[in-house]
């Protein structure tokens, strides 16, 4: 049965009856951050919902864990070596085909909100709208020049691309959407309506949150990640600018740009805690652990914005009457360490920080509440957005479509998967 319904999927896309598709992309979210992955830190009620009505991914990878090579990836179909955008640093090969470039070839109106992170403009895409730096009044950049806009960046985004959704109404093309949360990067910035939520409790702790490296790569120690001593006491941790040691210049950057209602409930939320703090003055596990809770409040406080932003395109879609006729992907450009070995960031090929929710949602194709625990990587993303595009198979990506596994069809899959972080350092990362 499952093998008739995915060679029915493919007579469908060829005879033009194309879905629209909306990729949900966030950044640096991990599965330990998720509702229906067993998350003990947080509820992401709107990402869940997705999961019960379609395929949840247990075993999804990146190929590279990073910002700017993800998307280089997902777009590609490629490895990074490959493709050129082995780091941050400008290098995606301008004669490598995109899937935006196919998924237009093939007809479909696309569209890229959010972060890029990848160099000169976006290739492939009929509407962009790029915005990348700070949470709140980000500036956002298209074709007509840059504007900048008041609120915070997660809700902005989703409001974009809830106005490109209504725009596409009547339309007789399918469209692409791909939305580009800059959630939950650092500094984690909450929305104002969240800057209190956890204030009630102490989150668990990691159990290797003091790791001591014993047996370990000698990488593991030197990496400029750890949670007791890398964060920036004002930047990352919002402590105030004393002269005591706790001084960074980029924060009261930061705060300059909020409006005076965002000010003020910036230091409602932060001021006790930190005047607690100074009073404290905490040293060795201890400062550790405050330097825990305050990351991961943050953090997961970005995360229930992001989740909200998704419930808010896909209540959309639905009051559009477009959900029967959208696949929805929601996955991120990597995981992130939530304390694990003391560290935060990524790029180590530690599950924490490789592995990353991958949702489908495609009504009358998933099966409801469905798990797939095969091996999948981002460079499957494209091949797999071509396929429902009905686009041609492009030989030269690296992966290979997971639309048959929407449906669970039983075929021959990987067994391993290659995994490559480019940028070196002598000293610390």
């Amino acid at each position: 049965m499952r093998a008739l319904l995915a060679l029915g999927l493919a007579a469908s896309a060829a005879a033009g009856d194309r879905p629209n598709i909306v990729l949900l992309y966030a950044d640096d979210h991990a599965q330990a951050a998720v509702g229906c992955y067993g998350s003990v830190l947080c509820e992401t009620p709107n990402i869940d919902a997705l999961a019960a009505r379609g395929v949840r991914f247990t075993r999804s990878f990146v190929t590279n864990s990073i910002c700017g090579p993800a998307r280089a990836v997902l777009l590609s179909g490629q490895h990074s070596h490959r493709n050129g955008q082995m780091t941050n640093s400008p290098g995606l090969r301008a004669d490598v085909p995109l899937v935006s470039e196919h998924l237009q070839a093939a007809g479909y109106t696309t569209a890229t909100i959010g972060k890029w992170h990848l160099p000169g403009d976006p290739r492939g895409f009929d509407h962009w709208e790029l915005v990348q730096g700070p949470y709140y009044q980000p500036a956002f950049r298209g074709p007509s020049g840059r504007e900048q806009r008041e609120g915070h960046s997660t809700d902005l985004i989703a409001g974009a691309a809830r106005a490109f959704l209504q725009a596409q109404g009547g339309a007789e093309e399918p469209f692409f959407l791909w939305v580009n949360f800059h959630a939950t990067h650092r500094t984690w910035d909450p929305p104002l309506r969240h800057l209190t939520r956890y204030q009630d409790r102490d989150l668990p702790e990691p159990a290797t949150l003091f790791d001591d490296y014993a047996g370990r790569s000698p990488g593991a120690a030197a990496s400029q990640m750890r949670i007791s001593r890398d964060l920036f006491p004002a930047y990352d941790l919002k402590l105030p600018v004393t002269g005591e040691g706790i001084l960074d210049k980029s924060r009261e950057g930061k705060l300059a740009k909020l409006t005076p209602e965002q000010r003020a409930a910036w230091d409602a939320a932060y001021g006790p805690e930190n005047e607690a703090f100074l009073a404290a003055g905490l040293e060795g596990d201890a400062r550790t652990s405050w330097n825990y809770q305050r990351y991961i409040k943050d953090y997961l406080r970005c995360v229930v914005g992001m989740d909200d932003a998704v419930g808010e395109i896909t209540a959309e879609l639905d009051d559009l009457g477009l959900s029967d006729d959208t696949v929805v992907i929601y996955t991120s450009d990597q995981g992130f360490f939530l304390g694990e070995h003391g560290w935060y960031d990524k790029r180590w090929m530690y599950e924490p920080a490789f592995a990353t929710p991958l949702i489908v949602r495609w009504p009358g194709v998933t099966p409801e509440g469905a798990v797939e625990e095969r091996l999948v990587q981002n460079i499957d993303l494209a091949p797999t957005l071509a396929e429902l595009a009905g686009a041609p198979r492009d030989r030269r990506m690296h992966g290979r479509s997971l639309v048959p596994l929407f449906a669970g069809e039983q075929r021959e899959w990987r067994d391993a998967v290659y995994y490559h972080y480019h940028q070196r350092d002598t000293g610390r990362i």
